[in-house]
């Protein structure tokens, strides 16, 4: 594979984890737009994931391109040619894509084709293109990978096993969660209640309302909106939710721009303590030493 083009220092890394295995790494600090561009083969199936900013793909010599937004996802794939990326990654954008080879890939699938779709017999010589949002727990991988403090010799293991799980979460969904098994989710009425449900969580989530509080305002029976949260986002409300606010206190704690008393209280924690063990709880650390640790 040809080395990556790029004239903007510090733009990128590459780490390779093992044949037909590698991350790249996009970080625009700049103030302006800036174009990468890198051959990559028909063999590979390629992962990008935004972790903030957005960017856009460009192919066809621009002619055809798709964004790639904040906390969302792009899946490519195209056994029939090769698929070079143009990147052009706005300001402060942050984006991390996943190279695997389609033989890599489909032997640690091998007993699964079904479940996954391009896998199967009958798609596996197709195109394939997906979008998707980046879950709670995925944030979590990409910050750490975007944000470690490791001794050169243990960073390629590192990232082999956070890359394996990104793939992992990336894949995962809850086997009720089939559209063809399960009525909830093919009326859309009632998935745009449950993403309405998520949207309210999550901005108010210093005081999140209570489950039943929830299921009124959505106009939706408590029952309903408990089944169809776990089908949707393979997770409870509340658990989703303690997800979601333990990555943004690690992303407020890392930025600097908040001490740990204040992150607690901007999450909903009128205690540090209750905070500084629920921090500890996820991440196995405490605030203080985490940001010891990026310094």
């Amino acid at each position: 594979m040809e080395t990556l083009k790029n004239n903007a220092s510090g733009l990128y890394s590459e780490t390779h984890i093992e044949d037909g295995f590698f991350i790249l790494k996009f970080n625009n600090e700049s103030a302006e737009n800036q174009l990468i561009a890198r051959e990559v083969d028909s063999s590979y199936i390629q992962f990008h994931f935004c972790a903030k900013g957005n960017s856009v793909f460009q192919f066809n010599e621009g002619n055809y391109k798709l964004p790639l937004a904040e906390e969302h996802s792009l899946l490519l794939y195209n056994p029939q040619r090769d698929l070079p990326i143009n990147l052009e990654i706005a300001p402060d954008s942050w984006v991390i894509s996943v190279f695997i080879s389609i033989k890599k890939f489909h032997s640690l699938f091998s007993r699964e084709a079904d479940f996954i779709t391009f896998l199967s017999d009958e798609n596996r010589d197709r195109k394939y293109y997906k979008d998707g949002s980046i879950s709670p727990s995925m944030a979590i991988v990409l910050n750490q990978l975007i944000n470690y403090n490791l001794h050169p010799s243990v960073k390629a293991l590192y990232f082999k096993g956070k890359a394996y799980e990104l793939l992992s979460l990336y894949f995962n969904r809850p086997s009720e969660a089939d559209t063809e098994q399960c009525p909830f989710l093919v009326d859309e009425d009632n998935v745009a209640k449950i993403k309405r449900a998520k949207d309210i969580v999550i901005n108010r989530m210093a005081e999140p309302p209570s489950l039943q509080e929830l299921a009124d305002e959505i106009n939706l029976s408590l029952n309903k909106l408990k089944e169809g949260f776990k089908q949707i986002y393979g997770d409870s409300v509340y658990s989703f939710l303690f997800d979601y606010k333990m990555e943004v206190a690690r992303q407020l704690l890392a930025s600097g721009s908040h001490n740990v008393n204040e992150v607690g209280l901007k999450i909903g924690y009128s205690t540090a303590s209750h905070f500084i063990a629920a921090f500890k709880k996820q991440y196995g650390t405490t605030p203080k030493k985490y940001v010891q640790s990026l310094n």
